[in-house]
């Protein structure tokens, strides 16, 4: 196969791998965020603590975890029908990859919050901050760069998911390699595929860890604590009981 006869296949094989994975990693951030911080909170000394609700949460989750993506695609076919009316092609794949990522970066967003001193969710819930408050001025703020590294850890492992879906009929990356590559005997249109993968995986994790880097700088550097903003925030509040 010449490289005329295998660039327009690569070029369609690398927009259906981007629109796949893009797709599912944002419904995968969009849902595993709240879970991730929900097991945080309900989890023995939170501060919606609820040991029941959050051993039935990590149950699910951990069975969502341990379950194959090869066997999560054939077992998801049902659900993927109803909501997308196919089981082959690119939107029949973001259903398993979004349903196996959902756990996944819930795992790694409950890591990383995990991280936050308690010492600043005890000020903020001194000066009067509820939960939301906790969650939105602490919690989120300071474990973004982690959270940015798991989004880039999430996206990593859902373009190897998405190559794997592609030996079902999926698209991308995968299904060319498979496809062309392993049937056809395409060698080196295989080695193609490897090499561009490789690429993307290699630009995507350097862009991540930039992002992560300087959100972490920018924070240390000139950042101020949560505590402090809320508290300069509540301060005239109080100037102005004290006077009365």
């Amino acid at each position: 196969m010449t490289w005329s006869e295998m660039q327009p296949l690569l070029s369609q094989a690398c927009w259906d791998t981007l629109y796949m994975v893009g797709w599912s990693t944002l419904i995968a951030v969009v849902a595993g965020l709240p879970l991730g911080i929900l097991l945080v909170l309900t989890d023995r000394g939170g501060l919606l603590q609820n040991v029941v609700a959050n051993k039935v949460l990590g149950q699910v989750v951990n069975i969502a975890r341990s379950m194959p993506f090869i066997i999560l695609m054939v077992a998801l076919m049902g659900f993927t029908r109803w909501i997308t009316g196919t089981t082959i092609g690119r939107e029949a794949a973001i259903v398993p990859l979004a349903v196996g990522a959902i756990p996944f970066f819930a795992r790694l967003v409950e890591t990383s919050v995990r991280e936050v001193d308690g010492g600043l969710v005890e000020a903020v819930q001194a000066m009067g901050g509820n939960t939301w408050t906790v969650v939105r001025k602490v919690l989120v703020p300071e474990s973004l760069p982690s959270l940015i590294s798991s989004t880039t850890t999430t996206v990593v492992t859902l373009i190897g998911y998405s190559a794997m879906a592609g030996t079902v009929g999926a698209g991308g990356l995968g299904d060319i390699a498979i496809r062309y590559g392993y049937q056809r005997f395409e060698t080196q249109l295989m080695w193609i595929t490897v090499a561009i993968l490789a690429v993307v995986i290699s630009v995507i994790q350097f862009a991540g860890d930039l992002a992560a880097r300087s959100l972490h700088r920018r924070g240390g550097r000139s950042g101020q604590a949560p505590t402090l903003r809320l508290l300069k925030a509540r301060q005239p509040a109080a100037d102005v009981s004290n006077a009365a």
